[in-house]
């Protein structure tokens, strides 16, 4: 027998900023490494990502605070991250050159960090490895990882199991359990019982408050098709905005968008780098149907274009929080010769991420299209994250000797802490509330 510790390091007292850490006895495997995208969007702005120190975001909450490690530093043997949301993996370019160490994930999730690390000229020193979904890696003679494939908003999304002689923990953040998945293969709790029981479950609990399984991705194109083909759109523009990394809901839009028999635009670097990435691992292949735009220059060439057969393309665009800098608050703020006119139609595919800053700089698109006369469909999406039965689902299958919530504040945290009560397990014996820097022993 080991001893085995966990230290919550970041995500546990707030929604992002993805990190945990293991400690099985002189051996530590870090799981995630993100960002808190609000507070580091504050601090780097429409600056060079690079130019920021780890100190300076870690001194602005941006990122983890890894010095609640400090003395497990020249133990870490793996950071290994779920999926590529930058909640998880944006902070790697700024912590991981700190360990000596691989990073490993899945093909598509180490392809982002290495654009993330290229397009921003991170100086980055650490092996980057990539292991398939459903693939179990050595790590030592007594600790192996294996990268379980779960149905999330981004390709190749992981569960960690992390195999120790004392038994498997498994980290599961983020997942929900899509039974009819747009892209990818599904996950059922009764392939993830083979792992049945586990030391330790550590999981998202994000929607843990929702008494409700989360739908299927297939939900959310069905009701982009009632929107796209369902509505008559003769003679008016078509802009949709949706997640850049959501690339099952991009392939839903560019599937009705040739059903109109409209040429399928996108405009936006984070759309370009996502959809880059997914074609590089051959999950998808846009380029044949899609013209990818990157940079805004040759986006004010192309919309000039666009304006004069407006009817005859689909616009897929960033901006869907209504940050200022993105496309399409640049369309309606007039900086491209391509205008919002009476009766178009704006397609929110996602939600709003409920920060203050996102508050109110959609309500400020939305006023502004809606003076334009714009005709808005919000709200076209479905969630990548469990609900309560989903989660209800996973304790079941996995049967966890310890539960730990992560992934949300003091109220999510608690949803899922009453759901494990609610299920048989104890307070504090078996259900652990940490908060970020704590660390426990699993007993």
């Amino acid at each position: 027998m080991v001893k085995i510790e966990i230290c919550s390091v970041a995500g546990y007292s707030e929604i992002g900023r993805n990190m945990t850490a293991v400690k099985i006895d002189d051996e530590v495997i870090i799981m995630d490494m993100g960002l808190h995208l609000d507070n580091y969007i504050q601090a780097v702005g429409e600056d060079e990502p690079a130019k920021y120190s780890r100190e300076q975001l870690i001194s602005e909450k941006a990122i983890p605070d890894d010095s609640t490690i400090k003395d497990w530093k020249g133990k870490v043997k793996a950071i290994v991250v779920t999926h590529a949301h930058l909640d998880h993996v944006g902070a790697v370019p700024y912590l991981a050159n700190h360990y000596n160490c691989p990073v490993i994930g899945t093909p598509y999730t180490m392809e982002i960090l290495k654009a993330i690390v290229k397009d921003n000229d991170f100086k980055f020193k650490n092996k980057i490895k990539t292991l398939s979904v459903n693939s179990k890696y050595n790590i030592s003679k007594n600790l192996a990882i294996e990268l379980i494939n779960v149905t999330h908003s981004v390709p190749q999304s992981a569960l960690i199991a992390l195999h120790t002689p004392n038994g498997k923990i498994l980290y599961a953040n983020d997942f929900k359990f899509d039974m009819f998945p747009v892209l990818g293969k599904k996950t059922t709790p009764e392939m993830l019982s083979k792992l049945s029981p586990v030391l330790a479950l550590i999981v998202d609990s994000l929607y843990a408050d929702q008494a409700m399984k989360t739908p299927s991705e297939s939900i959310a194109k069905a009701m982009l098709k009632d929107v796209l083909i369902g509505t008559n759109s003769d003679k008016r523009a078509i802009i949709v905005s949706t997640f850049s990394s959501h690339i099952a809901r991009l392939s839903s839009i560019v599937k009705y968008g040739k059903e109109l028999g409209r040429k399928i635009v996108f405009i936006g670097r984070s759309l370009a780098r996502y959809t880059e990435a997914a074609e590089r691992v051959n999950i998808v292949n846009f380029s044949k149907d899609v013209h990818i735009v990157k940079f805004k220059g040759h986006a004010r060439k192309l919309m000039k274009k666009i304006e004069k057969s407006r009817d005859k393309y689909l616009l897929v665009v960033t901006g869907h929080q209504g940050e200022p800098k993105a496309i399409l608050p640049r369309i309606v703020a007039g900086d491209f010769d391509f205008n919002i006119h009476k009766e178009d139609h704006v397609i929110f595919s996602c939600k709003i991420i409920p920060s203050p800053i996102n508050v109110v700089n959609r309500e400020h698109l939305e006023g502004a299209l809606t003076a334009k006369g714009a005709r808005i469909f919000k709200d076209i999406h479905v969630s990548g994250h469990g609900a309560k039965e989903d989660l209800r689902d996973l304790i079941d299958a996995v049967k966890p000797k310890h539960i730990i919530p992560t992934h949300g504040d003091t109220k999510k945290k608690g949803a899922l802490a009453d759901l494990a009560v609610e299920m048989g397990y104890e307070l504090e014996k078996n259900v652990h509330l940490m908060t970020d820097g704590q660390r426990k022993i699993l007993e």
